[in-house]
Formats: C-alpha cells, sequence, structure tokens
C-alpha cells in the first residue's frame, strides 16, 4: 500500500503530524464495516486481533475486496501495535509504504502481513502481533 501524502502531512510547527497520520491509518473503514456485520467489534485490542482471526473468510472469492481489506487488515494490526506496544510507532517510508518502527529500531511492514491474512489466514494477525510485541 503506497500512501505518498502521508509523508508530506505536517502540523504548523512544520514536522510530520504523527498524530494525525496515526488517526488516518486507523480508519480500516472496509475492515470495521466486515467485522461489525460478522458481530467483531474492533477496539484497538489484542482480543479484537483475535476475533479477526476467527472470521469466516467470505471475502476470498472477491479480489478487490481481499486486496482492500488485506490493507485494512495491515493498518489495523499496525494501530493495534503502535497503541499497545511500549515506543511503537508508525513511519511513512520514502516509497510512501507505512510500517511500524519499534523502540529496538526493528520495523514491520503490517501491510503485507494484512495481505497475507486476507489471502490465506497466515500468518494469524493475532500471532504476528505476538512476534512483533516480543522484546
Amino acid at each position: 500500500m503506497n500512501i505518498p501524502f502521508l509523508g508530506k502531512r505536517r502540523d504548523r510547527s512544520g514536522t510530520p503530524d504523527a498524530e494525525g497520520i496515526a488517526d488516518l491509518l486507523a480508519e480500516c473503514d472496509l475492515l470495521r464495516s466486515q467485522a461489525d456485520r460478522e458481530g467483531v467489534r474492533l477496539d484497538d485490542s489484542v482480543a479484537s486481533l483475535e476475533a479477526l482471526d476467527q472470521l469466516v473468510p467470505r471475502w476470498r472469492d472477491d479480489e478487490e475486496t481481499q486486496s482492500w481489506l488485506g490493507n485494512d487488515a495491515g493498518l489495523y494490526l499496525g494501530t493495534v501495535i503502535v497503541r499497545t506496544v511500549p515506543g511503537a510507532a508508525w513511519r511513512i517510508r520514502t516509497d510512501g509504504q507505512p510500517v511500524v518502527r519499534l523502540a529496538s529500531g526493528r520495523e514491520f511492514d503490517v501491510v503485507a502481513s494484512g495481505h497475507a491474512w486476507a489471502a490465506s489466514g497466515v500468518p494469524e494477525l493475532s500471532q504476528r502481533y505476538a512476534e512483533v510485541s516480543e522484546p
């Protein structure tokens, strides 16, 4: 997922608006709609990742929906990591790809993980979270 305009968002002081970017990336409208239809509440918790892993993958028959849902799933995974793992933050690479950077400096392409989850269910979002959140 290439989001080139995100790298240009700045607050009034001229520095990147990290909170605004995080809020924009957390929207995940398609995923939230899909989850809501299935009775899953996305509250930015690890438990919500586990609930998403249990959804019946009805979207796999529609390639376009699968792609959009993969983007959303990756962004949602990143949102949960950023909001629950100390020191984790969004970073927009020079190619426009949003990644999550941990306090250790390790970076994770959560969108790629979201696409893999949407396409095959592997790795599960909660499993990827566990791998990323380990010290």
